[in-house]
C-alpha cells in the first residue's frame, strides 16, 4: 500500500505542473473522463457533494459549473499544497462561490456522518494507504441513499496491456520529468496503476465496504473505470 507521508511529499513537489501534466500526458482524455464523472453526479441531484482527494479542484469546479448554485460542494485533499492551487484558481476565477476546500484525510475524514448525497473520488483512491478502510469512510459520511462516484485507473483490455505499460514504464516518466521536474514521481505514477485491481475486484471491494447496486463503465480501452455505488438505508 501507498506510504501517505511519501505520496503527500510527491504531491507537494509537482503542485504547480499538477494539471498541466495530466492534460499533456493522458493526451487531453482526462477531461473526458471527469466530464463522464460531472454527468453522472449532476443526474443523482445532489444538495451536498464531497469531492474527495480534490486535489487542484477541477472536479468541484466542474461539478459547481453543471450544479445549481445551491448544491454545496467541498473539495478535500491532504496534501496543503495543491489545495492552495486550488484556492488560487477559484480566486482568479471570482467564480464557484458555492465551493469550499479543506484539508482531510481519506482514511479520517473530518466530516460528520450522514451529510452529504454524494462523494467523487478522481484518481485518488489508488493513493490511499488502506483501500477499504477509505471506502468505509466514504460510506460513513455518505446519507442513506447517498451515492459514492470512484473514477480511477484500472487494467486495460488485455490485447491492449504491453503497449500500455510500455508507455507507462518507459515513455510516460521521461516525458512527465521534462514537464514537472519530477520524474520519481510518475514513476510511482505508472506502479501505483500496475498494482491497482482490475475493474471486477474493486466492484468487490465497494460491496464489501458497505456499498449496493454497484455500476462499472468501463472508458478508453479499459485503462479508466467509472464505478457508482449506493449507500444502503
Amino acid at each position: 500500500m501507498p506510504d501517505p507521508v511519501a505520496v503527500n511529499s510527491m504531491f507537494s513537489r509537482i503542485a504547480r505542473r499538477y494539471d498541466v501534466a495530466n492534460h499533456l500526458l493522458s493526451g487531453g482524455v482526462d477531461t473526458w473522463w471527469r466530464r463522464r464523472l460531472v454527468g453522472a453526479v449532476r443526474r443523482t441531484e445532489p444538495r451536498d457533494v464531497l469531492d474527495l482527494a480534490t486535489g487542484s479542484g477541477d472536479v468541484a469546479f466542474a461539478l459547481s459549473n453543471r450544479l445549481p448554485a445551491t448544491t454545496r460542494i467541498i473539495g478535500m485533499d491532504f496534501c496543503q499544497p495543491m489545495l492552495d492551487e486550488a484556492g488560487l484558481k477559484q480566486q482568479a476565477s471570482g467564480r464557484y462561490t458555492n465551493v469550499m476546500f479543506q484539508q482531510g484525510d481519506g482514511l479520517a475524514l473530518p466530516l460528520a456522518d450522514a451529510t452529504f448525497d454524494a462523494v467523487t473520488i478522481s484518481f485518488g483512491l489508488r493513493n490511499m494507504a488502506d483501500r477499504l478502510r477509505a471506502l468505509r469512510e466514504m460510506n460513513r459520511v455518505l446519507r442513506p441513499g447517498g451515492r459514492l462516484f470512484v473514477l480511477e485507473f484500472s487494467q486495460p483490455n488485455r490485447w491492449f496491456k504491453p503497449v500500455y505499460y510500455f508507455y507507462l514504464k518507459h515513455i510516460l516518466p521521461v516525458f512527465a520529468g521534462l514537464v514537472t521536474g519530477d520524474r520519481d514521481a510518475y514513476d510511482y505514477l505508472n506502479t501505483s496503476i500496475e498494482h491497482y485491481p482490475d475493474y471486477q475486484t474493486m466492484t468487490g471491494e465497494i460491496v464489501e465496504a458497505g456499498f449496493a447496486d454497484v455500476r462499472v463503465s468501463r472508458m478508453t480501452l479499459g485503462i479508466v473505470a467509472l464505478h457508482t455505488a449506493v449507500k444502503q438505508a
